[in-house]
């Protein structure tokens, strides 16, 4: 509490005079003490009295607090500035409360008392939090981390989320979560065992708080200015706030005191008496009646009628009486305010303001008028929340009031003051500047209030909740109307929202339609509004506003200017304010019971239509080109007769209007329908892409439900209820293609373009077989649904759970939270998918957990209807398809192009059965016969599709038809009777086998069909009814038979309900009427002529033509019963559920066939006399052109397939080669190491200019390589236990065993005690920082690359590499690259010329290799002559350096000595040979096999290396090669004291002495000369492994071996008996003081391990084997000799015999013995001797060093990264909160360095160094630029190198194997060991910048 009070006061005080000192501070206590005890007594008026005049001293409001705030100056003369009088009163309270006890003291002891069975706890944005769906009653339902950790939530449903507005912890409140959830501390009832509060505990706070809180009240409204009109006054309302800090901050603590300071806390705000107490009594102050003044200017503005608001409308006031009158009103402060009622005020308008009408019906339908009113504050909860939403709800202020909320009292009292502010909050949320912020705290308050359902209810009751809501909505939409321009534009009446208004923009009504929402779920609040008949008017008003927004006119000239992107808005603004309140009631109107809540908003959603008509002036025509995605007053009347009928049992006709409002609604609807084809078909393409996105987010899977879906529905509701030659042939008429149906073969269409009828056709029948199959809401069940909705989702792609979630429309109504049986969407999900387990390919890519469908639902289940509603972008649709068909080729079910299968419907709801009429009305009939003539005829813009569409809807007919065949053989005569009618019933069955003659069309003059004769009987054209403007077929006949044009235009007002009515059956012929002036101009009507065709068909024999057009042979169908009989008795047959459109149509005919014996003969007879298919009319020359052009084109297109299709599978064995990074068996090795040995020298092929050629001194060619700088042999460690990441304080990791570290601290030794150019040559560097160099394998010519890289820097394309830092890629592979290596001429294969192995002894090969390494000059290029060889290898030399920072370059104490870089250049190749080794798996036993080998640079790299090392020579008179083949006098070391020693021999590294030794010699090498030298050190290594050995064993140890060994000097091959050298080492070394110096502090090192000769053995193995590893490398490289394969235990034998160490004849039974490899040029005792004199003499002085130098540990285990716990949350908890040890403070983004633990801030300003942040500088010092940290937030983990990064992706993955990136789902993530197991394997191969593709420059700000 300390902190917190200090924290109250405010910081350091400042030096003030006026204060007491600490001698009063004392008497402060005392006075309260005495105050207390004067209280205390039963008559205690005295004591109130006194202490009320100490508090009015104390608290005056004469302070300069106003003047501080109005101008500086007064601050700083009012005496130590503004804050130092306050301290002073806080100080004064605290102790008054205190009653002259410890402040601390009495919190400890008012928290005794605290009765908290509820949390409470509340948290701010971005507050992490936790929500249980299995716990939560209410979907708001949180609780904080602590609380949830405390109780048990395992396997339940909760996810972590991070709070977007702030919250508050529900623990302990049983009406918003169920009691088994509560967490330890709040399961316990505890009010039961807290003890009564002593009376006097909080006696003197009953006392001080009112004044303390008044003070607060004053100061607030002294700082109140109202903002002038056009300065915000965000400023002096933040600069008040800081004032007041202190005072919340101490309000703040006392609500966390708990229960009993709560409850005097509500005693206090809400007691009126207080109130008006104190705020009357303020006769004669000045200052007070100020302040009081300017809370009553503030007051003026809060009700809703406030004058100033009439202007916003454009609503001059007729006089200006009103408005004074009502200031007046204001003004009189103290008397009542004249009740103003505002529908009254309205009426003086007149009728100028537009939306006028809506104005007055709004008024008069608010019962409650106080809404209307300035608001009345009768205690100080009331002013101060009025206070806190004047200032715009200050986020104190909001912690303040809703840490009281446990207080049950409190609580009711202060939901209804926010009631009666709402209003007051719109106005000033829709002033307010940073609406967002505001918006968030209005919500984190009404979220805690309006979630309780008992409460929202008991407000509903008491304050009219609804009414306010639902009024202030209405308000606030009304500010910002707009005229409509839909239909009538000159004289619409109707207004909408202006999408384009900020209001609408920012969704800056989001906190209000939240509340209401949120209310409405609670089902006793959602009743009452049910049952309410003027709140359901007002709601119809107010969805009215959205009806018909964002109108879209489409362009036909010139594309738009400027494309509005309101539509976003417009969408949000229907999903949230119309279509979320309405799923809202819908969830209350489930049962029979609530039939009469869904007749109310039927019937006055029907009123809200037939308005919005009028309104709009709409008689029967849409008007062209317009189209508003947004009808939600017809979406909710489709809504609620869906649910009356599904849930309710209503009667679908008891709630329907008339027909003609049925065909009124249908327009809109079906208006968008066709929008949508025309969108497809390019059409609206000059309004931009906003248009497109629009049409998807209408169907996208958030909105559907809420749009498309009514749409449909109640589009099939009008279906099922008109007449359908009307609707049907509405349809076409809307789509535009009536003048497309004609079986003439050209035709003019006077609405549409040519090149868009044919997708606006499938556009037409698409809709209508989505209209005629679909059931979701005509009689599926709810689970139906979710499975049908997840197998479409699950068809288009394989989906991850949580991209499931999102696309499977659910009842989109958030605040009902759950999703609707979760458990229903498991249990679907496993019954129609398999889960497949995330995997892994070699190129790095990631795969996510996916589900994908199995395949039973493939084969029954896949509905391509469904897949066309949900696809948003079309290419899903296709690719539906195309796994379809890849599942029927796999299940070897249909091999070729299936056609998308007929699936069986879920049979329809009774109600809705007048559906299917459609299907059989002779207008359909017309049109499928039309266009199966057309498409058989081969006529223009018709497609597959088409094709494919009207066979559908022929097998829906087919399957939903009446049985009416009854009249079959009475119909025999029909032909004669209808002879000249199309059809003669509507039955399709029937209808089918009618054989049409004659046709009589109308064809533009020029068409062929004009030069014919007219028989005598004929049908008129198609659709001559559907031409006639879309009116219901109204036919007459006359006796003279001819055709009468009927003019529906003029018809129809009179005889709407008979046009209706009539029956279409006595028909004759219609010719089509003269189409309406709107479509055409006058004058451009074509001319046309009236033709007759002879046809001779029905639909039967068109069928079987197409089934033989479609398979390309004569008389191909034979109907199958003739074999089978049985095939018409089990119809159901497997083979036709599959297949193109040959069995499509078999599966037509065979059910014709079923349904009636006529079909059967009629199919059997055409098959007998099958004529060959209708030949085309004479083929025109012109159209023979046109069919020859399509077919060049065809087989063009075929070509260019095929050409693709082999360059893809090209390029695809190419990347299978070239970028395997992971697994070797399908690479194939590169050129440069398998040269063939006849040719003489080696080839390479440039892979810019494409020639081949060898590499020449004026023409290199380089190998393409990438350089880098690394440090992972840094982290290698010595214990086989990787590091754990540290998740608790105590778990830190210090990285003083790494390699890096030891190698540092031998060389840091080495250098304080030897010369400092020996040290250099005795270890390598490199272990952090070294240059890795890696290939892709390629070469290029060097002045090819130049001109590459020209190139590159000219293009301006953002590449994600650099080039100036002279990065590409690989011209062919692509890979990233930065440098190129020169090839060396001559051939890497002329050593095989060298490699007879010669018979000369070693001495002689020893002599030989002293005497090259002596001549600089042996190069058989000289060095001086400056070729365009050599200065490439300058070049890339200075690359090479310039890769790794300085620091891990420069060792030596001369700063830019040689030495230097002589260390370094043989570091560089010692970094890469062991870099190598780490990619084999650090040992060498798999041999040759390994990728790293295969695309090895190392050669070319040894040859710049040496030819840069040969530059500098060695001090002549310290060669070491002399030291290890010679031997010396031994005078010249002990002579000189001062100069500073050589290193000694036995402190080398011999893997270094190797390099150098090699470096040094002319190249390329001979391969006597390699192993001579490799001979030579093994001997020295040995010692050092024997010297190793003795000084880690006991004393007594040493005793006994030296003994033995000695026993054996003399035997013949003493020189390769280890026991003889070790005893022989030891007596050397025990000259010397090395073994002297064992006190007691060093027995603890001395392993306590008895060695036996077997161990000893394994000890010398193991210390030899790391650099027998690295030679045999080092040769395999150097003379392309494979590495054999070997077992562990003999790896050491094989790679000794493999170097040439063993002899060949070593073949012995006995087990193998180290020691056998030896052979010494000199004599093996004396150059021992020799060696260890260094040692002794160095160890007179310095015996420990000299000890700890002997021991190298050279057995470092492999690198790996840190492990990392099972589960993500035990991470996350710890690190996000964790203060940063730099800043110390919590970083935004924290993140953890996987390599080696250290926290760090992402981003962090705070820890920027020179213009580095943190992460970045970390990587650079870590990890030598490679960096790769885990950010906590967000789980995903971020790859830095160089100047680079890129996100490499999580690998914490949830249990649908899921990333979670951001966390935003929240769930339990676990980790996932391959995910980290290829991680650490790209950061081990350094192969990051090859499998990571994302790159971007980072810009040194992470």
């Amino acid at each position: 509490m300390a902190a917190a009070a200090a924290a109250a006061v405010g910081g350091p005080q400042a030096p003030q005079p006026e204060l007491p000192t600490p001698g009063l501070a004392l008497d402060k206590a005392a006075t309260a003490a005495h105050l207390k005890a004067a209280l205390s007594r039963p008559d205690n008026r005295a004591g109130a009295e006194e202490l009320q005049a100490l508090l009015e001293r104390v608290l005056s409001a004469e302070r300069p607090l106003a003047a501080a705030a109005d101008s500086e100056e007064a601050a700083a003369g009012g005496g130590g500035g503004p804050g130092a009088a306050e301290e002073e009163a806080l100080e004064w309270c605290k102790c008054l409360l205190a009653g002259g006890g410890g402040y601390e003291e009495f919190c400890a002891a008012v928290r005794a008392y605290d009765p908290a069975a509820l949390c409470g706890l509340v948290w701010t944005a971005n507050f992490v939090a936790y929500r249980c769906r299995t716990c939560g009653i209410s979907p708001c339902m949180s609780l904080c981390a602590e609380c949830f950790h405390q109780g048990d939530h395992t396997g339940h449903d909760f996810n972590m989320f991070r709070s977007q507005a702030g919250g508050a912890c529900d623990c302990g409140d049983s009406n918003v979560m169920r009691e088994s959830g509560f967490c330890r501390r709040h399961q316990i009832k505890s009010s039961s065992n807290i003890p009564c509060v002593p009376k006097d505990l909080l006696m003197m706070s009953e006392f001080v708080l009112p004044r303390f809180i008044f003070c607060l009240i004053q100061y607030l409204r002294e700082g109140y200015n109202e903002p002038a009109a056009d300065v915000p006054s965000e400023k002096d309302l933040n600069k008040v706030l800081q004032l007041l800090e202190p005072q919340i901050s101490f309000l703040e603590d006392l609500t966390k005191m708990g229960g009993a300071m709560r409850s005097v806390l509500t005693q206090v705000l809400t007691n009126q008496q207080n109130y008006k107490d104190l705020t009357s009594g303020l006769g004669e102050n000045a200052c007070a009646k100020k302040s009081h003044e300017k809370y009553l200017i503030a007051l003026k503005s809060s009700g809703l009628t406030y004058p100033e608001d009439k202007l916003v409308y454009g609503i001059q006031e007729p006089s200006a009486g009103t408005s004074t009158l009502a200031v007046q009103g204001f003004a009189g402060a103290t008397g009542t305010l004249g009740q103003l009622d505002s529908s009254d005020e309205e009426d003086q308008d007149g009728s100028q303001g537009l939306g006028k009408r809506k104005r007055v019906k709004l008024s008069s339908s608010t019962k409650d008028q106080s809404i209307m009113d300035v608001l009345k504050h009768k205690s100080f909860l009331e002013e101060l929340l009025f206070w806190t939403i004047k200032y715009e709800f200050p986020q104190k202020m909001v912690t303040f009031l809703l840490n009281m909320l446990p207080d049950q009292e409190y609580k009711v009292a202060f939901t209804k003051t926010f009631v009666q502010h709402y209003a007051f909050i719109m106005k000033t949320l829709k002033k307010s500047h940073e609406s967002d912020t505001m918006s968030n705290r209005i919500v984190h308050i009404s979220v805690q209030l309006f979630s309780n359902e008992e409460l929202a209810r008991q407000v509903t009751e008491e304050c009219q909740l609804l009414d306010i809501m639902v009024t202030v909505l209405l308000y606030m939409m009304e500010s910002c109307l707009i005229k409509s321009e839909l239909q009538d534009e000159e004289n619409s009446l109707h207004v909408v929202v202006n999408c384009g208004e900020a209001l609408l923009k920012n969704n800056t009504y989001w906190p209000l339609v939240s509340d209401f929402i949120n209310i409405l779920s609670h089902q006793s609040v959602a009743k009452r509004f049910l049952e309410d008949h003027g709140l359901l008017v007002t709601w119809m008003n107010f969805v009215s506003f959205f009806q018909g927004m964002n109108l879209n006119k489409r362009e036909l000239n010139e594309h738009v200017e400027f494309e509005s992107q309101t539509y976003y808005a417009a969408f949000a603004a229907e999903l949230e304010a119309c279509a979320q309140p309405m799923w809202g009631l819908l969830s209350h109107c489930k049962v029979r019971e609530t039939q009469e809540y869904t007749r109310n908003v039927v019937r006055y959603c029907l009123e809200a239509l037939q308005d919005w008509f009028d309104a709009i002036n709409f008689v029967d025509e849409p008007a062209p080109n317009q189209v508003t995605f947004h009808l939600p007053l017809h979406r909710y009347y489709a809504m609620f007769l869906s649910k009356a009928v599904k849930c309710q049992e209503l009667d679908l006709d008891s709630v329907l209007p008339d027909q003609e409002m049925l065909m009124k609604l249908m327009i809109h609807p079906l208006q968008i329908q066709a929008s949508l084809a025309e969108i497809h078909s390019n059409m609206w393409v000059r309004n931009g892409l906003q248009i497109k996105g629009q049409a998807m987010t209408y169907v996208q899977s958030h909105f559907c439900n809420s749009m498309i879906d009514p749409d449909i529905y109640l589009l099939q509701v009008c279906a099922s209820r008109l007449d359908p030659d009307y609707f049907i042939s509405s349809v076409f008429e809307r789509f535009k293609v009536v003048d497309l149906l004609t079986m003439a073969s050209q035709h003019q269409n006077t609405v549409l373009d040519a090149e868009h009828e044919r997708s606006m056709l499938e556009g037409a029948l698409t809709f209508l077989v989505i209209l005629l199959s679909l059931r979701l809401h005509l009689g599926m069940s709810d689970d139906e649904i979710l499975r049908a909705e997840m197998v479409a989702q699950l068809c288009m792609n394989d989906r991850t759970h949580s991209s499931l979630l999102d696309l499977i429309p659910e009842n989109p109504n958030p605040k009902s939270g759950i999703i609707p049986g979760s458990y229903s969407f498991e249990s679907v999900l496993s019954a129609v998918a398999d889960f497949k387990a995330p995997v892994f390919e070699p190129g790095g890519s990631m795969q996510q957990g996916m589900y994908t469908p199995k395949a039973e639902v493939w084969d029954q289940e896949f509905d391509p209807v469904m897949v066309i509603l949900r696809t948003v972008y079309r290419r899903d649709v296709q690719s539906a398809m195309d796994r379809y068909t890849a599942f029927l080729k796999q299940s070897g079910k249909f091999p070729g192009n299936p056609w998308p299968p007929y699936k069986k419907r879920t049979p329809l709801h009774p109600s809705y059965k007048g559906l299917m009429r459609l299907l059989h009305c002779k207008t359909l009939h017309i049109v499928l016969f039309t266009l199966l003539y057309k498409i058989l005829m081969d006529h223009q813009n018709l497609s597959e599709h088409v094709l494919c569409m009207v066979l559908y809807l022929i097998e829906l007919g087919l399957e939903n038809s009446a049985d009416e065949e009854s009249d079959e053989e009475a119909s025999l005569c029909g032909p004669e009777r209808c002879h000249d009618s199309w059809f003669p019933g509507s039955n399709l069955v029937s209808n089918m086998r009618h054989f049409i003659n004659y046709v009589r069309v109308r064809v533009p003059e020029t068409a062929p069909e004009v030069k014919r004769e007219s028989p005598a009987s004929t049908s008129s054209d198609s659709l001559g009814s559907l031409q006639s403007s879309r009116r219901p077929k109204v036919l007459q006949r006359e006796n003279s038979g001819t055709a009468q044009v009927f003019s529906l235009v003029a018809e129809r007002r009179k005889k709407f309900q008979e046009i209706i009515n009539r029956s279409s059956s006595e028909a004759n012929q219609v010719v089509r009427p003269k189409t309406s002036s709107k479509w055409s101009a006058p004058g451009s009507a074509p001319q046309l002529t009236t033709a007759i065709l002879e046809i001779k068909e029905s639909i039967l024999s068109l069928l079987i033509k197409l089934h033989h057009k479609l398979s390309g042979k004569q008389n191909s169908y034979y109907p199958p019963w003739l074999d089978d009989i049985e095939i018409l008795i089990q119809p159901e047959i497997p083979k036709y559920s599959h297949g193109d459109g040959i069995t499509a149509v078999e599966r037509i005919l065979l059910k014709a066939a079923l349904q009636s014996r006529m079909n059967k003969r009629i199919i059997e007879e055409i098959c007998r006399k099958v004529t060959p298919p209708v030949p085309p009319k004479k083929i025109t020359a012109a159209e023979k052109k046109t069919l020859d052009k399509e077919e060049r084109r065809q087989k063009a297109r075929e070509r260019q397939q095929k050409l693709l299709a082999e360059f893809a599978s090209r390029q695809k064995s190419f990347m299978e080669t070239a970028m395997d990074v992971d697994s070797p068996e399908n690479d194939i090795p590169m050129e440069i190491t398998t040269a063939e040995p006849q040719v003489s020298e080696a080839v390479y092929d440039c892979v810019i200019c494409g020639q081949s050629g060898p590499s020449s001194e004026d023409r290199p060619t380089g190998l393409v390589v990438l350089l880098q700088a690394s440090s992972v042999l840094g982290q290698c460690r010595d214990n086989i236990e990787p590091k754990t990441l540290p998740i608790t304080e105590e778990e830190q990791i210090y990285p003083w065993d790494t390699c890096a570290a030891v190698h540092d601290v031998r060389l840091s030794l080495l250098q304080r005690y030897f010369k400092d150019s020996s040290c250099l040559l005795a270890i390598s560097i490199g272990w952090e920082g070294g240059v890795y160099v890696q290939t892709c394998g390629h070469t290029l010519h060097i002045d090819c690359h130049k001109s590459y890289m020209e190139s590159l820097r000219n293009d301006q394309v953002l590449q994600g590499f650099s080039v100036d830092k002279g990065e590409f890629t690989c011209p062919l592979c692509r890979q990233f690259a930065n440098s190129v290596l020169p090839c060396y001429p001559g051939s890497n294969v002329e050593n095989n010329l060298w490699q007879r192995p010669s018979n000369k002894s070693i001495q002689d090969l020893i002599k030989e290799v002293e005497e090259l390494q002596g001549q600089p000059g042996a190069f058989p290029v000289s060095i001086i002559s400056e070729t365009n060889l050599s200065k490439e290898m300058e070049s890339v030399m200075k690359d090479i350096k310039n890769t790794t920072q300085k620091k891990y370059r420069d060792y030596s104490k001369t700063p830019g000595s040689p030495d230097n870089d002589f260390l370094f250049m043989y570091s560089v190749a010692r970094t890469n040979l062991e870099l190598e080794l780490i990619h084999r798996g650090g040992n060498l036993c798999s041999g040759g096999a390994s990728t790293a080998g295969k695309r090895s640079c190392l050669n070319q790299l040894f040859h710049v290396l040496a030819l840069h090392m040969r530059l500098y020579s060695i001090d002549s008179e310290y060669s070491p090669w002399r030291k290890l083949t010679q031997l010396e006098e031994m005078n010249s070391q002990l002579g000189n004291e001062e100069q500073q020693l050589e290193v000694p021999i036995l402190y080398h590294d011999v893997t270094s002495l190797l390099l150098v030794q090699i470096l040094m010699m002319p190249q390329p090498l001979c391969k006597d000369h390699f192993t001579c030298i490799v001979k030579v050190l093994f001997t020295l290594l040995y010692t050092q492994a024997l010297a190793a050995l003795s000084v880690k064993c006991s004393e007594e140890d040493r005793v006994a071996w030296k003994h033995t060994g000695a026993l054996k000097k003399n035997t013949c091959d003493a020189e390769k008996s280890y026991k003889v050298l070790l005893s022989f080492v030891i007596s050397e070394l025990s000259k010397g003081k090395l073994y002297h110096e064992e006190g007691t502090q060093e027995c603890a090192m001395v392993s306590p391990i008895s060695w036996s000769p077997e161990s000893m053995e394994k000890y010398l193995q193991d210390f030899c084997l790391p650099f027998l590893r690295i030679t045999s490398l080092l040769q395999h490289h150097l003379f392309g000799e494979d590495l054999p394969s070997c077992q562990e235990e003999e790896e050491f034998s094989v790679l000794s015999s493999c170097l040439g160490l063993l002899p060949t004849f070593y073949q012995t039974d006995h087990p193998f013995i180290s020691a056998s490899c030896l052979e010494w040029p000199v004599p093996a005792l004396s150059i021992i001797s020799q060696w260890c004199s260094e040692i002794n003499a160095f160890t007179e002085r310095h015996a420990e060093q000299g000890k700890a130098l002997l021991i190298q540990e050279s057995r470092w285990k492999l690198p790996h990264l840190l492990q990392l716990p099972e589960n993500y949350n035990t991470i996350f908890q710890y690190y996000h909160r964790k203060t940063c040890s730099v800043c110390t403070k919590v970083p935004k983004d924290p993140a953890v360095c996987l390599v080696c633990g250290t926290f760090v801030c992402l981003k962090g300003l705070c820890c920027k160094q020179q213009s580095y942040c943190e992460c970045v500088l970390h990587s650079q010092n870590c990890g030598a630029g490679t960096g790769i940290f885990l950010l906590i937030n967000a789980s995903v983990i971020i790859i830095i190198r160089g100047h680079r990064f890129c996100l490499w992706g999580s690998v914490y993955l949830d249990a649908h194997g899921e990333e979670d990136r951001d966390l935003r789902r929240g769930k339990p993530l676990y980790i996932c060991k391959e995910r980290y197991k290829v991680l650490e394997q790209q950061w081990i191969s350094h192969t990051f910048d090859h499998i990571n593709k994302r790159w971007g420059p980072h810009y040194n700000g992470l």
